[in-house]
């Protein structure tokens, strides 16, 4: 399996995990100009980007397990993991499957809760949807959900949606499906813990960030203004600020 992943950046290492149905790209601000004293890991998941589909189900243990086999081959005992969206899922799967690999937590515009029926049958249509003819639709639908409506970025986020193969969107729809409660892992979690959530998502809005947030015992909740589903793309700047308190917190 071929397991992208750009590394920029010195000082305290920082895996982040990209939501769907995106790739690294979707840092591109924090990329281009990492925080000072952060050193950025960012992975395509697998199917996504320039990430090879292996054979199987591309549950969030099976991507938890990519990234943590990353951490391995890079020599890094423990990282701050973020992830937006799904990458949020994948960093609880991450932090349920080695928890002494985190030393911090962030979770971007994500939740805990797994899907309800209504929900799985969703995901099961979209995949369908996909897999017959290709992920146009989709983009049409999540687009507007996932950005200000004046927001710069658009075309950027549009484009790299479309480039996604149709496989591995099927795949990750499938395996978003799946996921288990996060509350368990989340309310041990004794590290410290970012919630972060655009103030104009509907995706996951606030009130699924406050329950993240009462999960964790001391995470801080940061609601970032101008932003919708994806803050760091948006807001680049008071995301990296949330970014580098949380890092300073972990010293």
């Amino acid at each position: 399996m071929t397991y992208f992943h750009e590394d920029v950046g010195e000082g305290t290492p920082v895996l982040l995990l990209h939501g769907f149905p995106f790739d690294s790209r979707s840092f591109a601000p924090q990329l281009a100009h990492p925080p000072e004293g952060v050193r950025l890991i960012v992975p395509d998941h697998r199917g996504f980007g320039r990430s090879s589909l292996p054979p199987g189900p591309a549950t969030m243990e099976a991507m938890a397990e990519d990234a943590l086999g990353l951490l391995d081959q890079l020599g890094l005992p423990s990282v701050v993991v973020g992830g937006v969206s799904m990458g949020g899922y994948v960093a609880i799967a991450l932090t349920r499957l080695d928890p002494g690999r985190v030393r911090g937590l962030l979770l971007i515009d994500t939740q805990s809760l797994p899907d309800d029926a209504e929900g799985r049958e969703r995901r099961e249509r979209v995949a369908r949807e996909v897999e017959a003819h290709g992920v146009g639709e989709l983009v049409e639908g999540m687009l507007p959900k996932l950005l200000c409506p004046d927001a710069p970025v658009r075309a950027q986020v549009e484009a790299m949606m479309r480039g996604q193969r149709p496989a591995a969107v099927a795949a990750a729809s499938r395996g978003m499906a799946t996921r288990t409660d996060g509350k368990d892992i989340l309310s041990r979690f004794g590290g410290p813990c970012a919630v972060v959530v655009g103030a104009h998502d509907t995706i996951t809005p606030l009130e699924k960030a406050q329950q993240l947030q009462s999960l964790v015992s001391g995470a801080t909740l940061h609601v970032i203004d101008g932003a919708a589903h994806l803050p760091n793309l948006e807001q680049p700047e008071a995301f990296d600020v949330v970014l580098r308190e949380l890092v300073a917190r972990t010293a």
